[in-house]
């Protein structure tokens, strides 16, 4: 089969389309013929070795969609043909990829091809993150970072799917301003700016939740604009920055700092993602949720994909068709 491989950890350069062997399901896994992939900030991660590994060669990709190619020894619930949508254990620039039985969902024809490739980690996390760890109530009101990205745009449709009264939105330019007003954001900042903005728009009282998957600065400026009883979920850290919490800030305000990975949860607690699908996967086929797309490339052109994320000059989620 084709695939993208990495060999080496390093920049755009490093990503090589070549022949490689198609590899085989084990006990409870199926066999995927990928339709389409996404790019996702992780995989910049992994293919630079700021998260992976050097176990090579390595094909990277953490989700798909395609039909089910073969059944391993013990798969029950699934069928050969069945479409599905799922977070490979093989890696997902590839024309064949290996999944879990517990990672791999079933679709209806209803989620169109585009939008059931754009939306596993997007979606599965902003509902993650929203109603398992930040615990969102009817008309809370929710901060969202980096609200024109993939995760950004979905979580800002989350909350508002999930009974919050009012989004708050960060980008990093204004020129993205209009990508996080379109998700449904009410009002939207940059950076720099956020913390005394909430803070007048809700009366010095601050907002109940912020996804943070920035880190550094942005994470401790959070801090100044989160309410009492408050959760700040932390996620990820595009930044490449520390932040820092101090204790004074957290008991006297019972407010909570918490943290959420997708990917050491599809790891170590997969089942924990079946509540998550049987969710999003009706709102994804009636439309509730509009998946944002930045850009497509076909599985050949992934390095200009990885230059685009990487110069943060895209919005929404970036495609690959296989």
């Amino acid at each position: 089969m084709k695939a993208v491989v990495i060999e080496q950890f390093g920049g755009p350069e490093v990503l090589q389309y070549k022949e490689v062997p198609t590899p085989q399901p084990g006990h409870q896994e199926v066999l995927i013929k990928v339709e389409k992939t996404s790019v996702n900030y992780a995989d910049i991660k992994n293919r630079t070795g700021k998260k992976a590994k050097g176990d090579f060669p390595i094909i990277l990709g953490l989700d798909l969609v395609g039909t089910i190619d073969q059944l391993g020894e013990g798969v029950t619930d699934l069928t050969v043909g069945q479409r599905v949508i799922a977070f490979p254990k093989t890696g997902s620039y590839a024309e064949y990829a290996v999944a879990s039985e517990q990672l791999t969902f079933p679709i209806p024809d209803e989620i169109s091809l585009d939008v059931a490739a754009a939306s596993p980690i997007v979606a599965f996390l902003s509902y993650k993150l929203l109603k398992d760890v930040g615990r969102i109530e009817a008309g809370e009101t929710v901060l969202v970072h980096s609200a024109a990205g993939g995760v950004g745009t979905t979580a800002v449709q989350m909350a508002k799917l999930l009974g919050a009264s009012h989004v708050f939105g960060t980008v990093g330019s204004r020129e993205k301003f209009r990508v996080a007003y379109e998700a449904g954001a009410d009002h939207v900042f940059t950076y720099d700016d956020f913390s005394d903005n909430i803070l007048e728009l809700t009366d010095g009282m601050g907002v109940d939740i912020i996804l943070d998957s920035m880190s550094g600065k942005v994470s401790e400026a959070s801090m100044s604009c989160l309410a009492e009883y408050g959760r700040l979920v932390h996620f990820g850290n595009s930044s490449s920055e520390v932040g820092h919490f101090k204790t004074n800030e957290l008991h006297n305000s019972c407010r909570s700092v918490l943290g959420f990975s997708l990917g050491n949860t599809r790891k170590k607690r997969p089942e924990l993602l079946k509540e998550a699908a049987e969710h999003v996967i009706p709102f994804l086929a009636r439309g509730d949720l509009d998946i944002v797309i930045g850009a497509e490339f076909p599985l050949h052109e992934v390095a200009e994909a990885h230059r685009l994320i990487e110069q943060r000059q895209h919005t929404g989620k970036i495609l690959l068709t296989v």
